[in-house]
Formats: structure tokens, C-alpha cells, sequence
């Protein structure tokens, strides 16, 4: 059976029915539609198509994205209205006028995450927004099959508000098609690093070589938050990437600031931000190594330490020596820190969920054996919304912690 219906460059083509009873997840507006609940598929069913998923009684149950893997439809919608030459369009205004009630852009901030997968009904993309420059980045091969669709979007919904938008996802997507279009820009052009400002704070972003689109907008927020127990203090940034926890922690009065990856370009990037910012680089120094490795002589040296590594698990398979690492990372902090000191702690590992962070942390505290009282959870901010049918879209779990 063949089924033919344009969307804006787009076609469903193919049909999918799932197995008696296996339509539950989709009632309850789960967007992941995994292999095992799949009876049969009709038309051409390719990775990367929009596909019609019905349940066993032939009821349209939704549309989206089909993928040969474990998650084989990424849902877009749950009824049964095909979607239309404005689809992108709609959802993306949606998205921003999310962001607008969290006064998303403002004169403080300019830049922000303007679509956070799951969260904003779009799975397998996301988007953030640079003064000016969208960076997309696509998780599946439906939303790179799409990123002309999602560009002319973004042009409908921005407007003079767009500079260029800038397709950077060869680290994101399935393998197998990684190679066949190089990241670069699909609007517009602009030169990197581009400089943006966050709660008055100035960053240079460079989305073309930098990690994922180039700074980490998730911690917007919690780096505010550092501000305030940074005045006179001496403060201990690792895993500092672009110098984000270190630029705040300056801005607050901060007496010294320590910054350390193992990067040398990351070590390079924070010192062009602290210039940036104007701050005396006698109060800043920052060191290309290990982390591990420099936290082996610094006892009692620090007020306080951020905790923020990358995800030391992408996967379930990995959760395990994860744990592992997060345990002997906030150990260590919390043996060489001063007393009284505060340790903001974080995990971006969606595969730990906040429980079982918590619980390691608190291996860790009994490890090191201080006493340890936590003071604030912390998460992801509000433009990197998390949907209450996708709690998987959590990933971002911290905890400020203070030493005795």
C-alpha cells in the first residue's frame, strides 16, 4: 500500500501498526515508539520518513519520524491530522513564545535554547539561538532530513531577528550518515567567535569548532546562583570549558578564580573571556591538565569548588563505571576543600537519573568522611524544558553542597 502526501519537501510514505495493547505509551503522549511494539509496516518505510503509526484496530495514533534502531519512530504528533507545510513553523513560534514568558531574549540575555527536543514536541532536534545565529543540531536522520523545513522555519518565525542559521550535527547523528553533508550554514553567514551576553556577562562563541554549539546554555542559571557565594572567596572552576562558573564568580568579587581543563583550547577560550569581561587576570589563572591530577595537592587552598564534567555516561551500558567517577570526583572535592566550603556538583548524564546522582554524592561524603548538608537541588533552566510525558528530558541534576 503506497501513501502519498507532501509536506513541505517532506513525505509520509509509509504506514506502521503496532501490536495489540502496545499503543499505551503513544496514549500517554510518550514520544518514543521502540521496535518491539511494531506488528507490521506498509509503503516505503526508510530511515529518516514520516511515517502514519496506527494501532492494531487500524486508529491513526500520531505521525513522525522512522529510524531502523530500538527507538524506530520518533513521534512529532499524537492525533490524527497530517501534518502540513506549516508544521515546522507552528511549533517553532511555540517554542519561542515559551521562551518569551521566561523574558528569553532580554536586554541582559541574548542568547538561549530555542528548541530542547522532547520538551518542545520536536525529538531528535535541537536549536540554540546566538544574538542573531541559529545553530541546529539534529539527533535523528528524520530531523536531518528535515533541516531545510526546520530552516525555513526559523526564517518565518525570526524574521529580521535571523542573521544565519548554522547546521552542525556530524557528532550527533547515526554513523552511518554522518559523512554525507559537512556541518556549515544553510542561511546567511557570520564570522566566529561571535560574542553574546548572558546576565551582562560577555562570552565569545564559537559554534563552528567548539563542544556541541558551542557554550553550554544549560547552566545559565546556576551560574547566577554561584555569584552568590563567590564575594572574597577563592574559587576552584573544573572542567571549566569556556570559563563560564569562572567569568560570574570574577563578576561577584570573587578574591581568586582557578580554572582548569584538560583542553588546551578550552584553557585558551577562558582566558579570552575573562579579557573580554575586563577582569584583572592577577585574580585568574588557568591550568591545561587533568583534574583529577590537580586536585591531588590542594587541600584546604579552595572556598569553592564547581564540579561540572562532561557526561561521564552516554549510555546505559555505562552507568555503572559512571557512577564510579562521579563518586571519586565529589570524594576528593569534598577531602581537600576548606571547612565551611561549598561545592556545587553536577551530573548531564541522562542515563543517571537525579536519585541515583544523589545517592552517589552521598557515597562520596561518607568516603571522605565530612559532614555534608545540601543547600539547593538545582536543574536545567527553562528554556531547556523538560515534557511531563518525557521525564527522560531531565538530564541536568546539581546539588549545592556545604563541607563542615
Amino acid at each position: 500500500m503506497a501513501l502519498v502526501c507532501v509536506i513541505c519537501r517532506m513525505i509520509i510514505s509509509g504506514i506502521i501498526v503496532l501490536k495489540k495493547g502496545k499503543e499505551i505509551s503513544l496514549q500517554r503522549f510518550h514520544p518514543w515508539l521502540f521496535s518491539g511494539a511494531i506488528q507490521k509496516m506498509e509503503g516505503l518505510v526508510n530511515d529518516g520518513v514520516w511515517v502514519e503509526v496506527r494501532d492494531a484496530n487500524n486508529k491513526t495514533l500520531g505521525f513522525g519520524h522512522y529510524q531502523n534502531g530500538s527507538i524506530a519512530v520518533r513521534m512529532l504528533t499524537f492525533d490524527s491530522v497530517t501534518p502540513d507545510e506549516s508544521f515546522y513553523t507552528k511549533k517553532l513560534a511555540q517554542a519561542l513564545s515559551l521562551r518569551a514568558s521566561a523574558y528569553l531574549p532580554s536586554m541582559h540575555t541574548n542568547c538561549f535554547r530555542l528548541v530542547h527536543g522532547e520538551g518542545d514536541g520536536l525529538t531528535g532536534l535541537v536549536i540554540d539561538y546566538y544574538d542573531g545565529v541559529a545553530i541546529v543540531q539534529a539527533h535523528s536522520t528524520g530531523m536531518h532530513a528535515d533541516r531545510e523545513a526546520i530552516t525555513a522555519g526559523l526564517q518565518a518565525v525570526l524574521k529580521d531577528k535571523l542573521k544565519a542559521v548554522y547546521y552542525k550535527s556530524q557528532g550527533t547523528l547515526p554513523g552511518k550518515i554522518r559523512d554525507e553533508k559537512s556541518d556549515g550554514y544553510l542561511f546567511g553567514m557570520t564570522s566566529v567567535p561571535h560574542i553574546v551576553k548572558e546576565h551582562d556577562q560577555k562570552f565569545l562563541i564559537d559554534w563552528e569548532s567548539g563542544q556541541k554549539t558551542g557554550f553550554f546554555l544549560d547552566q545559565r542559571e546556576n551560574r547566577k546562583l554561584l555569584a552568590d557565594f563567590s564575594r572574597n572567596k577563592k574559587v576552584l572552576n573544573t572542567f571549566c570549558y569556556t570559563g563560564g562558573f569562572s567569568v560570574y564568580a570574577l563578576h561577584a568579587g570573587a578574591a581568586t578564580v582557578h580554572s582548569v581543563d584538560s583542553s588546551e583550547k578550552a584553557v585558551e577560550l577562558t582566558r579570552k573571556n575573562i579579557e573580554l569581561n575586563g577582569f584583572d587576570t592577577q585574580q585568574h589563572e588557568c591550568f591545561a591538565m587533568d583534574t583529577f591530577d590537580f586536585l591531588k595537592d590542594k587541600k584546604d587552598q579552595y572556598d569553592v569548588i564547581i564540579l561540572d564534567p562532561p557526561a561521564f555516561a552516554k549510555h546505559r551500558d555505562a552507568k555503572h563505571q559512571a557512577m564510579k567517577g562521579y563518586q571519586r570526583l565529589n570524594a576528593e572535592a569534598m577531602k581537600m576543600i576548606k571547612s565551611g566550603g561549598i561545592i556545587f556538583t553536577f551530573s548531564c548524564s541522562q542515563v543517571i537519573d537525579r536519585k541515583l546522582f544523589y545517592d552517589t554524592v552521598t557515597s562520596a561524603a561518607i568516603q571522605a568522611g565530612r559532614d555534608i548538608k545540601v543547600l539547593s537541588h538545582l536543574c536545567q533552566p527553562a528554556d531547556h524544558p523538560v515534557s511531563i510525558f518525557h521525564p527522560e528530558g531531565e538530564y541536568l541534576k546539581g546539588l549545592v553542597l556545604s563541607v563542615v
